[in-house]
């Protein structure tokens, strides 16, 4: 483990997300870390964590982020102690719109909804976010809904703020100076790669999630959601499939 990125989600971190893997480093998001992790994170959440775990998971990982990670940062630093951990930040009035806007475009999503209710995969992702997600961790709720982001009370501007500072100020407490960068993705490549000790590549930096677009851009672009995709077409498939049988049965050979 190289880097830990600590910032919490809607601070620019499917845009560093980006930039690391342009610098060559093999990161773990969320999907991830639910694709590949997902049983060790239920078991240590529900558990208690194990140093001794947190090295054989993350142990041929290079960079680590979202939730859990983001949440679980310091389980993770203790693990690999040498590790940078870098915290995105954000202005809070924008972060607090954005995080709302998020969780909007999420549940209206119906066809990811519909993914993680009729697909064996999604409903093991479904499992592992009521398990994991921000209300059970960094919101410390108890209660296991089956829509994980129904449980956060949006509305109370002041809690989520007040959540987002104390979370600012814990990770700038317990980090080394020299292995912490504070970082705006506007500030762009030459801060990132000169505390990460790597040139300046000649590209644009990139921006992702514009507009709460991420559940359209990690549908297309990102191998994982793409294989929960096509899991869904075919359970669909199946669905629709086993209802016009029914139909038919219905119809020719129930007497009426």
């Amino acid at each position: 483990m190289k880097v830990i990125v600590a910032g919490l989600p809607k601070t620019g971190t499917k845009s560093i997300n980006a930039a690391l893997t342009l610098l060559g480093y093999e990161v773990y998001d969320w999907l991830e870390n639910f694709w590949y992790l997902g049983d060790d994170w239920v078991r240590q959440i529900r558990g208690g964590f194990k140093v001794e775990d947190m090295k054989r998971m993350f142990e041929n990982v290079d960079a680590a982020m979202d939730n859990p990670c983001c949440i679980h940062w310091e389980e993770i630093f203790d693990a690999f102690p040498e590790a940078k951990v870098i915290l995105t930040v954000r202005d809070e009035e924008t972060w607090y719109r954005s995080l709302k806007n998020h969780f909007r475009a999420l549940n209206n999503d119906i066809m990811f909804r519909l993914m993680l209710a009729i697909t064996f995969t999604g409903r093991r992702l479904n499992m592992f976010l009521v398990e994991t997600a921000l209300p059970r961790t960094f919101y410390d709720m108890t209660s296991r809904r089956p829509w994980p982001w129904e449980a956060f009370n949006l509305r109370n501007k002041e809690g989520n703020v007040k959540l987002f500072r104390r979370h600012e100020r814990l990770v700038k407490q317990v980090v080394p100076k020299d292995q912490l960068l504070v970082y705006q993705v506007k500030d762009g490549w030459k801060p990132l790669c000169d505390f990460l000790g790597v040139p300046v590549p000649d590209l644009p930096y990139p921006h992702k999630n514009k507009r709460g677009k991420l559940m359209e851009e990690m549908k297309k672009q990102n191998p994982l959601m793409g294989q929960l995709v096509k899991e869904f077409k075919i359970s669909l498939a199946c669905l629709c499939i086993v209802l016009a049988i029914g139909l038919y049965i219905t119809i020719t050979l129930v007497p009426w």
